[in-house]
C-alpha cells in the first residue's frame, strides 16, 4: 500500500519476501558469532507494507539483522502488545497517535537511545519514549468514475450515498480516530456526534483497518472512505487505484485536516532491544529520510531534509489550501475513553 524506500539494490527484493511476514510472527534464522538470532519483530499500524519490504531488506543487507513485521489497525497493535505484556514479543511498535501515547501510558514502551539528531523537538516526546518516522495527514478518498463526487461533509449525508460510505472505526484504527477528532474540532463534540449519528444511515459498518477500504472505493463498491494522504497517493501511483484524495469542505467553506504521523517507540522489555535501536536510527538517518517523498510518498521528519522530487510536488499540491490542525495528543488521550463511549452510544456501533 505504501511506496517502498529505494535504498537497496533490486536483489534485496528477494530478501524482502522472507523479511515481511504480515499478519504472522516470522522467525529469523541469521545468527551472530555467539549463535544468537539476529532479528527484530515490528508491530505496526497497517499502511507501510511495501515501504517496509524494501527498506527493511536494505537494513538486513547492511546489518545482517532480519526484520519480521506484524501489521494491524493502530489500536489493535497496542492491544496485542498489551496482551503480551508479561511475555513481550514486539521489539518496535509503530503506530499513529494517540495510540503511541496510549502505549506509553500502559507501560508498553521504554526510553530509547536512537540517534534523533536532525529530528525537531515537536516530532519526538520530551522523555525520549517515541519519535515520528514519517509525517502524514488524514484525508478522505472518493471514486473517480462515480457520477457524483461529494465535496463537503454535508453532502456525505445525502441519501444517494446509502451503503456507499465507510470509515474505519475510531478507537481501533488511527485514521478512523482522526475522523472523530477532526469532526470534533470542526463541529464541537456534540456536533460531531450528531453528524456521525446522521451519517450512520449511509455507513456500511465498522472496519478495524483503513487500508482495507481503499480497494473497495477503487472498485466502486464504495463511493467514499477515509484514508490518509501518504497511503492514498502511494496506492494511486503504485496500484493505479481508481480514487482521488479530497478534504471535505466544512460549513464555512474551509478544508481542514490534522497531522497524523507514523510514530515509533522501543517496546518495553524488547527481546532484541539493541537491534531495534539500530533499526530506529536507520529509519531516522538522513539517507533514508531523503527517500521518503520520492519512494514512499510521505514526508520526512528530519529538519535538514528538503525534498525536490515530483512526488513531493504532488504532495504539496494535494495539500494546497488545506489548513493543518495539530492536536495536543496527550489531551486527546485523556479524553479518548469517554469520547469513544459517547461515539459508540451515538452511532450504535
Amino acid at each position: 500500500m505504501k511506496k517502498p524506500f529505494r535504498l537497496a539494490s533490486l536483489l534485496a527484493a528477494t530478501t524482502a519476501g522472507a523479511i515481511l511476514m504480515t499478519g504472522c510472527g516470522g522467525t529469523a534464522t541469521s545468527a551472530d558469532n555467539n549463535g544468537a538470532e539476529q532479528q527484530i519483530t515490528v508491530y505496526s499500524a497497517d499502511g507501510l507494507a511495501d515501504w517496509y519490504g524494501t527498506t527493511f531488506a536494505g537494513f538486513t543487507k547492511d546489518t545482517g539483522i532480519k526484520v519480521n513485521v506484524i501489521e494491524a489497525g493502530s489500536g489493535e497493535v497496542v492491544s496485542r502488545a498489551e496482551k503480551e505484556k508479561s511475555n513481550p514479543q514486539a521489539d518496535l511498535i509503530i503506530t499513529l497517535p494517540p495510540f503511541i501515547q496510549q502505549a506509553q501510558k500502559n507501560g508498553l514502551l521504554q526510553k530509547n537511545a536512537a540517534d534523533v539528531s536532525g529530528i525537531p523537538a515537536e516530532a519526538q516526546s520530551k522523555d525520549g519514549m517515541y519519535v515520528s518516522v514519517v509525517n502524514n495527514y488524514a484525508a478522505m478518498i472518493r471514486n473517480t468514475s462515480a457520477p457524483d463526487k461529494p465535496d463537503t461533509w454535508a453532502e456525505l449525508l445525502d441519501a444517494k450515498y446509502q451503503g456507499k460510505i465507510q470509515y474505519s472505526t475510531p478507537g481501533q484504527a488511527g485514521d478512523g480516530t482522526a475522523v472523530l477528532l477532526l469532526l470534533q474540532h470542526l463541529k464541537g463534540k456534540d456536533g460531531a456526534l450528531s453528524y456521525l449519528k446522521d451519517l450512520q444511515k449511509n455507513n456500511v459498518g465498522p472496519s478495524a483497518s483503513t487500508g482495507k477500504l481503499g480497494p473497495k472505493v477503487s472498485k466502486g463498491e464504495l463511493s467514499v472512505a477515509n484514508s490518509d494522504v501518504q497511503m492514498a497517493l502511494q496506492s494511486i501511483k503504485a496500484d493505479k487505484s481508481g480514487f482521488e484524495v479530497f478534504f471535505p469542505k466544512n460549513d464555512d467553506g474551509s478544508r481542514v485536516t490534522l497531522a497524523l504521523p507514523y510514530v515509533m517507540g522501543l517496546a518495553a522489555n524488547a527481546p532484541h532491544q539493541d537491534n531495534a535501536t539500530k533499526l530506529m536510527s536507520y529509519l531516522l538517518s538522513k539517507p533514508v529520510q531523503e527517500t521518503i517523498s520520492s519512494s514512499a510518498l510521505g514526508l520526512p521528519v528530519r529538519s535538514d531534509v528538503t525534498p525536490t522530487d515530483e512526488n513531493y510536488t504532488a504532495l504539496k499540491k494535494t495539500m494546497d489550501g488545506v489548513t493543518i490542525w495539530q492536536p495536543v495528543w496527550d489531551h486527546v488521550l485523556s479524553n479518548l475513553d469517554a469520547d469513544l463511549k459517547a461515539y459508540n452510544t451515538a452511532t450504535g456501533q
